[in-house]
Parts: C-alpha cells; structure tokens; sequence
C-alpha cells in the first residue's frame, strides 16, 4: 500500500507587477529584486479573489465526479483566515460539490501548515483505502506598500487529493520535525501585516533546515547521494539557495551539488514569477520541478516545509511511473502567461482595495476566465461566491 499525491495543481490570480518596474518605483536597484532575492513578478489579488476562490479555483479542474464521492476530507491550510471560528474549508467544499458526509477543517502554523495536513492526511487514509483528502493551501503575502517585505509578497493556492496508490508522488514514512519557538514572523490578532525580524527570519529558516536536515539524515541512514533533488518553502527564490548551499559543503562532491543545485533552479522557476504564497510556497515548488526538470520512477524528493514562529520539517517522496500524464504542464504554462501586467501603481491601487473590501468588479473581472469563482459580495460580514459565467 503506498499513500501520496494523486493529483497537484495551482492557481494564481490574472494580475502581476514586474519586479523590475517595482524596484524603479521604490527607488531601488532593480538587480535588488531579480538578483539579490531572486524574483521577476509578484502576483497581485484583487478583491475578488481570497483564499476561498483561490483555493476552489485550484481545486476545481483536478476533482472528477467520483473524486467528489470519494473525498471525506478537506484541509484548507492559510494564514490568510478571513473568518476566526468559520474554517474555509467548509466554503470551498459548498462550492466544490463535495458529498456532504465530509470533515472540513483549517489548519493554522505560518507556512507551514500544508505540511501537516498531508502527514494528517496520510495516517487517516491507510486505514481508509476507498477514500480521499483534499487538501489546500491558499494565501496572500501582504506586507504593506513600501515596506521592506513588499517584494516578497505574492497570492495563490496550490490543490492536492492525497489518496492510496497516487498517481504523482509516493510519500515516505521518514518525517523529522523541528520546533522553535522564535520570533521571526508573526501577525498578532488584529494586525493588517504580519511583523518581521528579518535578518532572524533568515537564519531561523537556515537553522531550521539543518536541523531538520541532520536529524533526518541520521534517523534513516540518509545522505544527499539519496536524493535526485530537493524541494524547499519558498518565500523568496534565493531564501531556499542560501539553506542549500550551507549543506553542500566541501564534503560534497561535484557531482552531487551540480546536480541539486540543477534541480533547485527548476524547482524555484514558477515560483520566480508568482512570488510568495505562503503555505502554497513549497507545493507550487514541487509542481514547478515535476514539470520542468528531468526525472524518472522511483527517483526520490526531498522536502523541506517551513513556518515562522518556528516549525520545519524534512520528508520525503518517491516519483510514479507516468506521473507527467497527472499533470496539467501546459494549462499551468497558460495560466501565467495570459495574466495581465499592471503598472506600479495600479497594483497600488488594488492593494488598497483589497484592505478597505472595496470592489470593482468592472476591472477585476473584465477578461477574466469562464467558470472561475469569484467573491461577489459582502453583505453584514456574508461573504458571497458566485461563478463567472
């Protein structure tokens, strides 16, 4: 019995900024944003679209009729909680078409919280082998308009249904957690943006890593030779670099760090253009390596998941044979390359939209795909989905 991911997708809404042109407008070295942290566009959410349609629209083109009989289960892992009781998941399930008879919870630790939902996942279907989880990640990184941690910002949602004998990734049952309680990140309740020790957020992600890294590395009799390529949260495409680059020491040989550090770099190529998304982070990572680096059956994943505040955690998994006909390669390729460029300061614009509630239907929706869900409303704090039609 093997228990993984049968089917993976994202989503991100139609609107980015260029990184470049951000730079110029903040009055800040271009090469600062491309190079130094290692991002080209940043994903922009209009109103119309939280965690609830974002996550739907993720979830909607990979769910079949049988999946939506078979699915007792639906995680919906944020930081983005647009309710502090009603979990989103229940929402998302409402507009899915889920049988009824289905659990629905949120689950909350920073970025991290996609991680445990798939391990949850995992134990509640080896003694349930006719049934399925969906699980979610949805988030929008909102740091504030000229704040240090704006070009690190993002929006999207990244879907997968864990089920016995998955079509994509095999998941191990080699896990090593690690915990810390630091203050690098956090948003205390009632807070807009989340505050931010950088510099300890650095080294709190690193520190995290290796002892994760090392722990697991010991536990199981692993060694980086093991591994085709490694996968990392990703809120930034140079952060996860800086956290690999300190385990290819000069113990390493060539061969292997070519080779992982080759597999980084697909790995972190959508990611590049969409920004940070949070809980999303790692998954839509993993999405960007199965699709554009070479791999083969049998050929093992390392994962590292992380969340500020602080929780990492190391896994791992094993491709499928023919897990490219699981995957939606060119409709993912579609999707970022039909979204619509704004200048500076209309992504400005949205975003003091998005903080005041206030929609514009008008812009946000001209062009928009058929049969995406969209927030519609919001009526005495009832939030309102429909479907453009």
């Amino acid at each position: 019995m093997t228990i993984g991911i049968d089917q993976i997708n994202f989503y991100v809404p139609r609107f980015y900024v260029d990184m470049a042109k951000l730079a110029e407008s903040r009055q800040v070295d271009p090469n600062k944003f491309l190079l130094g942290i290692g991002q080209y566009e940043m994903a922009v959410s209009p109103v119309s679209q939280d965690i609830v349609t974002m996550g739907a629209n993720a979830a909607k083109d990979i769910i079949t009729d049988e999946d939506k009989k078979q699915i007792s289960m639906v995680i919906v892992a944020t930081e983005s909680a647009i309710d502090s009781a009603k979990a989103s998941a229940v929402q998302i399930h409402n507009l899915l078409g889920i049988q009824p008879f289905a659990r629905c919870i949120e689950m909350k630790e920073a970025c991290y919280a996609a991680t445990p939902a798939i391990q949850l996942a995992k134990d509640y279907l080896a003694q349930r082998p006719d049934e399925k989880v969906l699980v979610i990640a949805s988030d929008t990184a909102r740091y504030g308009l000229n704040s240090g941690g704006e070009p690190t910002q993002g929006a999207g949602a990244v879907a997968m249904i864990i089920s016995q004998n998955p079509r994509i990734l095999e998941l191990n049952d080699d896990a090593v957690a690690f915990t810390e309680d630091v203050y690098d990140f956090w948003r205390p309740s009632g807070q807009p943006y989340p505050l931010v020790d950088g510099a300890l957020s650095k080294d709190a992600y690193i520190h995290s890593f290796q002892e994760s890294w090392n722990e697991y590395a010991r536990r199981y009799n692993k060694t980086l030779d093991n591994f085709k390529s490694l996968c990392f949260h990703v809120p930034f495409t140079k952060m996860g670099k800086k956290a690999l680059d300190s385990i290819l020491t000069d113990s390493v040989d060539e061969q292997t760090k070519a080779r992982l550090t080759s597999g980084y770099e697909d790995a972190t190529y959508y990611n590049r253009y969409v920004g940070n998304i949070y809980t999303g982070s790692l998954y839509l990572s993993l999405i960007s390596l199965l699709e554009t680096h070479d791999l083969s059956a049998d050929d093992a994943i390392g994962l590292f998941s992380y969340g500020s505040g602080s929780v990492g955690e190391f896994f791992s998994g094993k491709i499928v044979k023919g897990y490219q006909d699981a995957l939606d390669i060119q409709g993912h390729k579609d999707l970022l390359n039909n979204r619509t460029e704004v200048s500076v300061e209309t992504y400005e614009s949205f975003f003091k939209r998005f903080d005041n509630l206030e929609f514009d239907h008008e812009t946000e929706l001209a062009d928009e795909q058929k049969n995406i869900f969209y927030l519609e409303s919001i009526n005495d704090h009832i939030r309102n989905y429909n479907t453009l039609n």
